[in-house]
């Protein structure tokens, strides 16, 4: 279920973040640049996060294959499941994985392909004008309290730095298509974006 903000009559001033430089690489994050990237449309502005869920193969956790697959290099022969997906050019904004620790694939003023076919508030294309954040993480595996205390600091920082308010997990965006992160996902452990960074 998705969570966005009360209307407020008018979008709230942006705070520039010195934890987020101008290109919108995230001081705390370890970097992995992707190439599965490019240039958001003239004049956009970022007005969702959208909250996946990942594991690969589906239902592991650890391991360098989110990685491999969001920089092209994930072996097919790896896996049987990988075979399916290794041909894939997806990438996505942020992980965070288990233990807590962010990486970064594609710097927020880029747009990251994660999204896929979708729709937010009558707007389709979310990946014009969203940040994507994987979770690693299933719909049967709870999530940890090392990733729901990360997700909270990032996503006060980017509400605080480009004046975003809403939030959807990729179920919202893509129903019927997508159904992470998932029902274990916890909805009620997303901070409010109107507060401080």
């Amino acid at each position: 279920m998705a969570r966005a903000s009360r209307e407020r009559g008018g979008p709230p001033p942006r705070r520039r973040s010195p934890r987020i430089d101008a290109l919108g690489y995230v001081a705390a994050a370890t970097q992995v640049p992707s190439p599965n990237c490019d240039d958001r449309p003239p004049e956009t502005v970022l007005t969702l996060i959208v909250l996946h869920g990942i594991s690969l193969p589906p239902g592991r956790f650890g391991g360098d294959a989110i990685e491999r697959l969001f920089t092209n290099r994930l072996d097919p022969d790896a896996h049987p499941y990988f075979a399916s997906i290794a041909r894939l050019r997806v990438s996505s904004h942020f992980l965070i994985r288990r233990a807590g620790e962010l990486l970064q694939f594609v710097p927020c003023s880029a747009r990251a392909w994660h999204a896929g076919e979708s729709t937010w508030r009558g707007s389709a294309r979310c990946n014009d004008f969203s940040i994507g954040v994987e979770l690693e993480g299933s719909d049967a595996t709870p999530y940890t309290a090392a990733q729901y205390r990360r997700l909270g600091a990032l996503l006060r920082m980017l509400a605080a730095h480009y004046g975003i308010r809403d939030v959807a997990g990729h179920s919202d965006i893509a129903p019927g298509r997508k159904t992470d992160p998932g029902p274990c996902f916890d909805w009620r452990r997303v901070p409010p974006l109107d507060g401080p960074a």
